[in-house]
């Protein structure tokens, strides 16, 4: 039996305001990555030492700082998209999960990578992308919940193909950052599915006719 509550209906008003601040939240976060690797192209600054370095003592700083960074414009333009989309729909879909899974997504993912990782220098934020991804899908299965499962199958539709991307499949990819942050997504997703409540069901008219219409049939005890 689920446990989570259901939320009270939304003003209409209320729920567009809210999706405009999360989608400029988000861009805001996106360009950011952006700004900060625009700085790195013109200055020809090395920022080597914001990865994680699994092992050493001072690649744990790149827990923090590695999602910020990228390779090449290439590993930009790939992450852009997915970093925009699946944070849009995690903010918006579990606002209050969302606080928790975001942060534990980050850290995890590459204290994970930092634990277990080949040695290499890991930077990017695929690993942010792979927990939402996880925590989407895994999220939407267990909330069972019109919304989730909407929105679950939009996310597979664009970026299941990703899935593979935990696996050691292609060269000179850390794929380390995508299994932990696949890892905690899923971790989150299951741990957190009550956090949030399930949107109200709605009822037709013709459902309450039907009810009205059950209180004139006899009762057999």
């Amino acid at each position: 039996m689920l446990n989570a509550r259901v939320s009270e209906p939304d003003d209409p008003t209320v729920q567009i305001r809210r999706s405009r601040l999360i989608a400029a939240g988000v861009a805001g976060f996106v360009g950011l990555i952006w700004l900060i690797h625009l700085v790195i192209f013109f200055t020809g600054w090395n920022p080597a030492f914001l990865g994680v370095r699994p092992g050493v003592t001072s690649g744990l700083v790149g827990i923090l700082t590695a999602p910020l960074i990228h390779g090449s414009w290439g590993h930009l333009i790939s992450n852009s998209p997915a970093l925009l989309v699946l944070g849009i729909f995690v903010l918006f879909n579990t606002p209050r999960a969302s606080r928790i899974t975001l942060p534990i997504i980050w850290l995890g993912s590459g204290l994970g990578v930092w634990l277990f990782a080949r040695e290499s220098v890991h930077i990017g934020a695929s690993g942010l992308t792979y927990g939402m991804l996880f925590y989407m899908l895994v999220s939407g299965i267990l909330r069972r919940d019109r919304q989730s499962i909407a929105l679950t199958l939009v996310v597979f539709f664009l970026y299941g193909g990703m899935i593979w991307g935990v696996f050691p499949l292609a060269r000179g990819v850390s794929f380390e950052y995508h299994l932990f942050g696949a890892i905690t997504g899923v971790l989150c997703a299951v741990v957190l599915r009550h956090r949030d409540p399930l949107p109200p069901v709605k009822r037709y008219d013709w459902e309450f006719e039907d009810d009205d219409s059950d209180d004139d049939l006899p009762r057999i005890n």
